[in-house]
């Protein structure tokens, strides 16, 4: 069955390819009041002050492409599929930005409107940034992403969500994110601050694009791996720090995606999907010729724009949505 469901789309390609470019290109909608992920001070941020900045990096009228630095109290943004549609399943979007930057738009909002789209629910994680100070740099994005699925699951009756089928969604350091979180769940990297912390922030299902994964020389994204483990960092971090290299029978089932001329190296979702394989954790890996880096949905041309069918379609199999 889903061998001609492929063949399907593959013959409807050249049209699915057009229509999917502006159909999810989103306006960014403003007003959507984010919810804060901490009572008080985030943990390692006490002492930090800085000065939150939105800088607009879009040329076009109406299409926004925000990024996001400076952030000392991070926050999730629910976007909340249409209670017509809506499905229960809701998911933690981790956008990228080499740790020096959340890209709010292209990784964010407008993932989320396609999620929306197909009944999801879903909340952006605006994350704080590792290398702008915070104590013990390394852990404050885990710190948020862990945070807020525990506060997606403590407040899922409200937000009408199943606390059993909420995933993360990530794109590269994003996707090294959200691929730590999907690890390292169970990881104590900050004291509980109230009740949502008894919750799980074990992620259902992970979705990774264009991840980064490695910490490893050679492998790893210079930038990112600079950006949140900072200069020299010993060989312990370099592990822990390694998704592929943290790994077990109860990490979440993956999709991932990716082209090959990426200029982060391929060799990173290979060495994830491998491990998943070995830990007999169900697993689907797509390597596309052309994408480049960063392509998100607005920016997904040729057959690689097919990422979104393909997802659903595995999200169906893996019945964390239902079938149409």
């Amino acid at each position: 069955m889903r061998i001609w469901y492929i063949l399907l789309l593959s013959l409807l390609l050249p049209v699915t390819i057009v229509g999917i470019q502006p159909e999810f290109v989103a306006a960014s909608p403003a007003g959507i009041a984010g919810v804060k992920l901490w009572p008080a001070k985030a943990p390692g941020s006490e002492q930090v002050r800085l000065k939150e900045q939105v800088i607009e990096r879009s040329k076009q009228s109406g299409i926004y492409d925000r990024a996001v630095t400076g952030i000392t109290e991070p926050e999730i943004i629910p976007v909340l599929a249409d209670p017509a549609r809506a499905n229960g399943t809701a998911v933690l979007i981790c956008p990228g930005g080499a740790y020096a930057r959340v890209t709010i738009d292209k990784e964010g909002y407008d993932i989320a409107e396609w999620l929306n789209k197909e009944g999801i629910s879903a909340f952006i994680l605006k994350y704080r940034l590792p290398g702008e100070g915070h104590a013990q740099q390394y852990a404050v994005p885990l710190q948020d992403a862990q945070r807020a699925m525990r506060l997606i699951r403590a407040r899922a009756a409200e937000w009408k969500v199943d606390p059993k089928r909420i995933g993360v969604m990530g794109f590269s350091a994003g996707g090294h994110l959200a691929s730590t979180l999907g690890t390292r769940y169970q990881d104590r990297v900050y004291s509980p601050v109230d009740a949502a912390d008894q919750q799980s922030a074990k992620p259902a299902f992970m979705v990774l694009l264009y991840p980064v994964i490695s910490m490893e020389d050679g492998v790893a994204h210079a930038a990112s791996k600079q950006n949140l483990l900072g200069d020299n960092p010993d060989t312990g971090l370099i592990h822990d720090f390694s998704s592929d290299e943290q790994v077990r029978a109860d990490t979440p089932p993956t999709f991932i995606v990716q082209a090959h001329n990426d200029g982060v190296s391929t060799e990173n979702s290979i060495r994830f999907y491998s491990a998943l394989k070995q830990a007999e954790v169900p697993a689907e890996l797509h390597i596309f010729t052309k994408g480049g880096h960063g392509f998100g949905i607005r920016g997904a041309k040729g057959p690689i724009a097919i990422w979104p069918h393909l997802c659903k379609a595995w999200m169906q199999e893996m019945q964390f949505i239902p079938a149409e």
